[in-house]
């Protein structure tokens, strides 16, 4: 059985939905490490690439975020070749965006306005098999 992921970065530009995501990982269990927009968030990574031990076991990024979308994320991601599972959260309802997600190799894809257990879910299906899944 895998083990269970132990640091996630969460980038979200809302700061309540950033603030409530953490809160409930945290409350999990997990190491949160926010980030307010996808920039910054490859900026942490870019600080993690050098430091093993900061390394995130899964990232969560939302998809419509200034200065760097979680779909350009992704992209970067992809050619970096970074091995991280990405879940991505999106109040788009468009075939489109969850297409290109899981063809820049995103492991999940949650559909706000979502449960928290959703998230959970998705967490638990990613880190467990990897699977890809659209909630």
């Amino acid at each position: 059985m895998a083990r269970m992921p132990s640091t996630i970065f969460l980038a979200e530009d809302d700061d309540d939905m950033r603030s409530l995501i953490s809160l409930a990982l945290r409350n999990d269990g997990y190491d949160v490490v926010e980030a307010k927009d996808g920039a910054e968030l490859l900026d942490l990574l870019a600080g993690a690439s050098a430091a093993p031990m900061k390394r995130p076991d899964i990232i969560i990024t939302d998809v419509l975020m200034p200065c760097y979308s979680g779909l350009g994320v992704l992209a970067a991601l992809h050619k970096s070749a970074w091995n991280v599972p990405v879940v991505l959260i999106t109040a788009r309802r468009d075939e489109g965006v969850v297409k290109d997600a899981l063809r820049l190799g995103a492991a999940a894809v949650v559909h706000k306005p979502f449960d928290i257990d959703d998230l959970r879910t998705a967490i638990l299906n990613v880190s467990i098999d990897g699977q890809a899944e659209a909630c």
